[in-house]
Order: C-alpha cells, then structure tokens, then sequence
C-alpha cells in the first residue's frame, strides 16, 4: 500500500515526515485493546466532484489477539458509536446521522469483526472481516503496515498499525444524493476509510 512516499524497512513502515519508528519487542504477540485517545477511525468522500471531505469517529471501542507466528489465529473486533460521526460541521454531521445516511437513531452500532487474518511480510497484514452498517453486513479487506512497538512511559507496550480500504456506501444503503447540473453527484459513492491504530497490550 502506498501512503504517499513511505518506504518498508524489515520492520515497520517509515514516512520521512515524522521520526523513525521504534521497536520495542521483536514479537508483538498478544491481546490488545484499541486506545481511543490516540487512534483515528477516518473516512474520507468527494464533495461536488471537485474537493474532498474528510472525518471521523470518536466514540468506539475495539479489540485485537495477535499471532505473529499463526497469523490465522489472529483476530480483530472493533465497535462504533455511529453517533460520534464528525466533519467538523454541525449541520452536515447532522444529515450525516439522519435518515437520508447513517440513521443514528435506529442504528446506534457500526461493526467490524474479524474472519480471516494474513500475513503478506514482516509489516503488512491483511485483515477481512464483516462491516455491519444500517443492519447490513458485507466483507471488507484491509491492509494494514505495522508501524512499530513502544514502550510508554507508564510501562504500556503499545503497537502501531495504519490501514486503509475503499468501500461503496451503497452496498450498505447509504443512498442518498443530488444530482449535479454540471454533471455527476453531489457526494462520491466511493468511501475511503482510514485507519491509525494505537493498541496497548492487556496486562
């Protein structure tokens, strides 16, 4: 995957816009849980054919087992507050969680739950899983680069991991839309989604 002008070492990915990643433990095995504080759930959409829109999620919580040496028996849940949408825009996050898209009211949960985990290299895996939105569950695969392992300075070992995939809303009736004059939509129906995962091994 590529995130820009990144380059693999053995190990991790490394973007030279921030400092090189660190490794803490050779292996990361183990059972982790998502910290929300220093994990970004981001999506991304075309607005008006011309210009991207960009948010996230900030209510959630999620889960990791990690098996370096069978990766298969790894596995991943992870679950959303849809109500925690935010753009950055009040009146948009709220036609966001209205009817015409995510319907909050009624479908308080997006999930996903890991069915099958590999291991392309020592930094990419690739996690498929079910996405259930708006009562509608369909496959998705991402590929995620390991970014490294820290200790912090409370004694956590946390592992980084970055991903990303693209999905059709549609498939999960996201409909709505609005026609252009000029031709085209007012909101792509392609959707990327973003991952920056923090994860602290459970003690």
């Amino acid at each position: 995957m590529n995130f820009l002008n990144r380059t693999k070492t053995a190990t991790a990915v490394v973007d030279p816009t921030f400092d090189a990643p660190t490794s803490a433990v050779e292996d990361i095995t183990g059972d982790y849980t998502i910290d929300q504080t220093h994990t970004r759930l981001g999506f991304s959409a075309r607005h008006a054919m011309v210009t991207t829109v960009r948010g996230q999620f900030t209510d959630f919580t999620g889960t990791a087992h990690i098996d370096t040496a069978n990766p298969a028996a790894s596995k991943v849940a992870l679950t959303i507050q849809t109500a925690s949408i935010d753009t950055g825009v009040a009146d948009r996050d709220g036609h966001l969680k209205s009817a015409d898209f995510f319907d909050a009211d009624n479908n308080k949960e997006i999930t996903f739950v890991s069915t099958k985990v590999e291991r392309e290299d020592a930094s990419t895996w690739l996690i498929t899983g079910d996405l259930t939105m708006k009562g509608v569950s369909k496959p998705v695969t991402i590929e995620f680069e390991s970014t490294g392992s820290a200790r912090d300075p409370f004694g956590n070992l946390r592992v980084g991991f970055e991903g990303a995939t693209s999905i059709n809303r549609k498939d999960w009736g996201l409909s709505w839309n609005a026609a252009l004059e000029t031709g085209g939509v007012l909101v792509s129906e392609k959707i990327k989604l973003e991952f920056d995962v923090s994860a602290i091994q459970n003690g």
